[in-house]
């Protein structure tokens, strides 16, 4: 059995990165997320995007979806999202409007783009100001052991980016 960190904010994040390691190792991209309620884990997911060929089915987009489903609504207040990177525009935009009250991540969009993906380079603190959000932003958390896993997936063969 693997032991979790205690810290319950390391612990959710540790489960993140182990996600997108599950992720990696079923051939898609080094992306994780969480998201919790009141200390309790209601989705952890991986990208989806070349599995689904969909590319909206980003590690966010897959765990709000399975959070609302769980939970049996759209309101994800007081919930806390933890993703191994920067949510892109389209996932702060999700989070945002799910009333998720905490987004928290490890790498940043440009750490994203260093290793190819095409991303837009809007950090999430700009869309909170331009749109006015209440979501909590906390930046770089865990960083290192989420740029870890990009360094993982960046030594496979075959990795694919979009």
């Amino acid at each position: 059995m693997i032991a979790l960190p205690r810290d319950p904010k390391r612990k959710f994040m540790k489960m993140a990165i182990d996600k997108s390691r599950e992720g990696i190792a079923r051939g898609q991209t080094p992306f994780g997320a969480c998201v919790v309620n009141n200390g309790d884990v209601v989705s952890c997911a991986h990208n989806k995007v070349w599995a689904s060929t969909d590319i909206t089915a980003h590690a966010e987009i897959v765990a709000i979806r399975e959070a609302c489903s769980k939970l049996g609504t759209i309101n994800l207040s007081g919930c806390v999202i933890y993703a191994t990177t920067e949510p892109c525009p389209m996932c702060f935009s999700a989070i945002h409007w799910a009333n998720i009250g905490e987004v928290v991540f490890g790498a940043s969009i440009a750490d994203a783009k260093a290793y190819g993906f095409q991303e837009l380079t809007i950090s999430n603190e700009a869309m909170k100001e331009m749109g006015q959000s209440k979501v909590k932003i906390t930046r770089g958390f865990m960083a290192r052991e989420a740029l870890a896993v990009f360094m993982e997936w960046a030594a496979r063969t075959g990795r694919k980016t979009y």
